[in-house]
């Protein structure tokens, strides 16, 4: 029984390892033999491209609105939404205390004025029993300092008729530029004061629109030497378009104005704004988009999409070297049509890869080319 035993494993081992050997003569003979496939010369092409930034949109001047003096609202003249004009008045406030005051303050200036002409006329007098010997130098100098005291009396009446008539203009609140009402929170008989937190509302000059995106600051470097330097940068620098929150593009186009010196050091951006005109009010302060860039890259590899193979996140192509199948792993942009890439790092031009099957291919496998058209 022992030597069966033994007999029997001794064939199923070797069965085994017959098997073994068959299953990988096929593996085996393909690397060895390869196959024939379809390749592609890399070479380098002008290739346009666009870059996409978010961005926020504000309006080229946002003014929080501040009542100038105390009161409770007695008119509201303007909606929200509203389009208003330098100057418009928005809302009034009380003016019955305001318009008591002034009339105070004109009647202290008309006494002070009286008080002044009396002054004047004692000095004239003065001087005249001065010049008769009648009276001293004494005497003189104080009919001149009583009118000195009154003059500086009416100037201070007039003062206080000047700040009571201001604060009667601030009654009625107006709008110091053109723009569009923001939220009204205040209503008819609210209490607002200059010391009010919240604004009594925001006028938003949107004629034209400011919008803000970041790049990186190996981005703006990059820009710079292309174009040699941040000033010829932002007056040669292409027009940009607008894509607006719903994935619609904006009708018109804008232009980069400034740039910021600063580098944010939490995010490593530094902030760019743009200038798009809104004649239409279109485009509203406060909401969100992305700056499309159009570029142009004069040597660009361009490879179609279907010559690669994605595994875990890693973009990889089979390059010949010896007429062997090699991984190359590349970094790469998309091009706008959704079909090619832009390959940034891993070819060069002048390289050939594998344009069909790369599915099937394994690393050191003899691959015989056949040439097809990029």
């Amino acid at each position: 029984m022992m030597n069966r035993r033994t007999w029997i494993a001794g064939v199923s081992a070797t069965t085994l390892l017959a098997v073994s050997l068959t299953a990988c003569k096929p593996e085996q003979k393909r690397l060895e033999t390869g196959q024939t496939l379809p390749v592609m010369v890399v070479s380098s092409q002008p290739v346009e491209f666009q870059e996409m930034y978010s961005a926020s949109i504000r309006g080229r001047q946002d003014v929080d609105i501040m009542p100038q003096v105390s009161g409770r609202i007695m008119r509201l003249c303007v909606k929200e939404g509203e389009q208003v004009k330098t100057g418009q008045v928005l809302a009034i406030i009380d003016q019955v205390p305001y318009r008591a005051a002034l009339r105070t303050a004109q009647a202290n200036v008309s006494a002070a004025q009286a008080k002044t002409e009396t002054a004047r006329i004692e000095l004239q007098g003065k001087q005249a029993l001065f010049d008769e010997k009648v009276i001293s130098e004494y005497d003189l100098s104080l009919a001149r300092n009583q009118l000195a005291v009154a003059l500086a009396e009416l100037e201070q009446a007039k003062a206080q008729e000047t700040d009571a008539r201001n604060n009667l203009s601030y009654t009625e609140i107006k709008s110091p530029s053109n723009g569009v009402v923001g939220t009204l929170p205040f209503r008819i008989g609210a209490l607002v004061s200059p010391n009010m937190t919240q604004p009594f509302t925001v006028v938003s000059d949107n004629s034209e629109m400011y919008v803000y995106f970041s790049v990186s600051e190996n981005k703006l470097r990059q820009l710079r030497a292309r174009y040699g330097s941040i000033d010829k940068m932002i007056s040669e620098m292409p027009e940009v378009s607008l894509q607006l929150n719903d994935g619609t593009l904006y009708g018109k186009k804008g232009y980069v104005e400034t740039v910021s010196g600063v580098v944010n050091p939490t995010t490593g951006a530094v902030q760019i704004k743009a200038l798009f005109p809104n004649p239409d009010h279109e485009l509203l302060s406060g909401t969100i988009g992305n700056v499309v860039i159009q570029g142009l890259n004069a040597d660009a590899i361009l490879i179609p999409m279907t010559v690669t193979l994605e595994l875990q996140d890693k973009i990889i192509a089979y390059r010949l070297k010896e007429g062997k199948a090699e991984t190359t792993y590349l970094t790469v942009d998309r091009l706008n049509d959704g079909n090619h890439f832009v390959v940034k790092q891993g070819l060069s031009a002048g390289d050939t890869i594998v344009a069909e099957g790369v599915g099937l291919i394994k690393e050191g496998m003899i691959v015989t080319p056949k040439t097809v058209t990029p």
